[in-house]
């Protein structure tokens, strides 16, 4: 008995143990498949916080191809924008813009002081020609002083660039009795066309002044000429004006002439000239001061036959006028001067035949004006004229069968010829107005030329034994 209840509680011993084994293995599995369920809980959360994350940047970046696609769209937009703009300049002539990449031909420069009224018709006669070659020939105003309504009439046209000179430096003249205008005019010559040749750097320069017009064909003349200017060193500066270029004394629009008294009136210099002349340039009458053999040094001047300019300023700013027609010697105080000018004006401004024939300046050989080809060319032209002689030269010239030539011994008989005819009778420095080798030419009422021959004349142009 006692044996066998030894044997149950042993069995009973051993039975516990396994219950106890058992129940901390299950104790053991539950908590490693919570530690698992924990993990596996958590491995979920960060794999759904990695989703969400994932799903941001996929938002985000769908997004931004949204956006570049709204770029894109705003681009093509753009371009087809650009496109038709660029086919409607084309359409418009797209050459016009790419001109502006040109080389100016020369800058053009109206000089003007105290007259509105004679300035804005001058610009508008240059603007009607110069628009189409704005790009060769950009334009400017240079106004003299402080005068509201000149001021006000340049910068009311957009076309062009106002210049100012202001001076108020006190005047000295050099002799008693002398209008300072003309030192004023001096100073203000010299100031533009530094300003032009030296701050703008342009390689010629055209001056008007501010009651001229125009021609037609003005540009295209000194874009012709421009060339020779630049490689013939015998030319000093190529002008529109012929003294001697009233109506009945001008025939043939081509014609041009070389001519060793400076015109000027619509005239155009080079830089390289420039450079020569501002440093010694004068105190007053720069155009008179021009014409010293000591400055021109036997240096030419390109004139044509009928002007490509027309000076309608018959009532004269004495504050503003050019030196080139004043009388030589004589003082006129203010009345003399509206009365000499007037009288002036209807003499030998007015009868001015502008020229209003369309000359093709581009296919035109010019070749002919070089130094040496202008000098046998104008010689064979004397040479085929008929000499007249005696009293009664009008007729007797008006009856020669083709051109003619008249001989004068002296400046007083060439005033005594030039008088009868009705030209200019003046003289600068021993060299009579508009003349070659001292040979003063003009048409009669006709084509036919008219030769005023020096005594020299001959000489000097190869024909003295002809």
């Amino acid at each position: 008995m006692a044996r066998n209840f030894c044997d149950v509680r042993l069995l009973l011993i051993v039975a516990a143990t396994a219950f106890i084994f058992i129940q901390m293995r299950l104790l053991a599995t539950q908590s490693e498949c919570a530690d698992r369920l924990a993990s596996a809980v958590e491995s979920e959360r960060q794999c759904t916080s990695q989703m969400r994350s994932l799903i941001d940047q996929i938002s985000v970046q769908q997004g931004k191809i949204v956006a570049l696609e709204e770029e894109k769209k705003l681009q093509d937009e753009e371009f087809t924008h650009l496109k038709a703009l660029v086919q409607d300049l084309e359409k418009k002539g797209l050459q016009s813009l790419l001109n502006n990449l040109e080389v100016p031909v020369a800058a053009v420069v109206i000089m003007a002081c105290n007259r509105p009224d004679y300035l804005q018709r001058t610009i508008q006669s240059v603007l009607k020609y110069q628009t189409s070659v704005a790009s060769k020939f950009p334009l400017f105003v240079s106004q003299d002083g402080t005068n509201r309504d000149v001021k006000n009439m340049a910068l009311s046209f957009k076309q062009l660039t106002y210049l100012q000179h202001l001076d108020f430096t006190p005047v000295h003249t050099e002799r008693p009795g002398e209008l300072i205008a003309y030192y004023k005019i001096a100073r203000h010559y010299k100031w533009a066309l530094d300003e032009l040749f030296i701050k703008h750097n342009f390689s010629r320069v055209i001056i008007l002044e501010d009651d001229m017009e125009i021609a037609p064909d003005f540009f295209d003349y000194f874009e012709a000429t421009a060339s020779i200017l630049e490689n013939d060193k015998t030319i000093m500066a190529v002008s529109s004006w012929n003294d001697n270029g009233q109506v009945q004394f001008v025939h043939d629009p081509k014609t041009l002439y070389r001519s060793d008294f400076f015109p000027g009136l619509g005239w155009m210099l080079s830089k390289s000239i420039w450079d020569e002349l501002s440093p010694k340039w004068p105190k007053a009458y720069w155009d008179d001061w021009i014409r010293l053999k000591e400055i021109h040094r036997e240096r030419q001047f390109i004139h044509p036959e009928v002007c490509r300019t027309y000076n309608f300023g018959e009532h004269q700013g004495l504050w503003y006028r050019s030196a080139s027609y004043r009388t030589e010697h004589i003082v006129l105080y203010q009345t003399e001067l509206g009365s000499s000018m007037g009288q002036y004006f209807k003499k030998y401004l007015e009868p001015i035949k502008l020229n209003d024939v369309h000359v093709d300046w581009k296919t035109m050989d010019l070749s002919y004006l070089t130094e040496d080809k202008f000098l046998r060319h104008f010689a064979k032209l004397v040479a085929h004229a008929k000499p007249v002689h005696g009293p009664d030269l009008i007729l007797k010239a008006h009856n020669t069968d083709g051109d003619a030539w008249i001989q004068y011994k002296d400046q007083a008989d060439f005033e005594q010829i030039a008088r009868q005819f009705g030209i200019f009778e003046e003289w600068k420095d021993g060299i009579p107005r508009t003349a070659y080798k001292g040979v003063v030419v003009f048409r009669h009422q006709t084509s036919r030329r008219i030769y005023l021959v020096g005594p020299d004349s001959l000489k000097l142009l190869g024909l003295e034994h002809s």
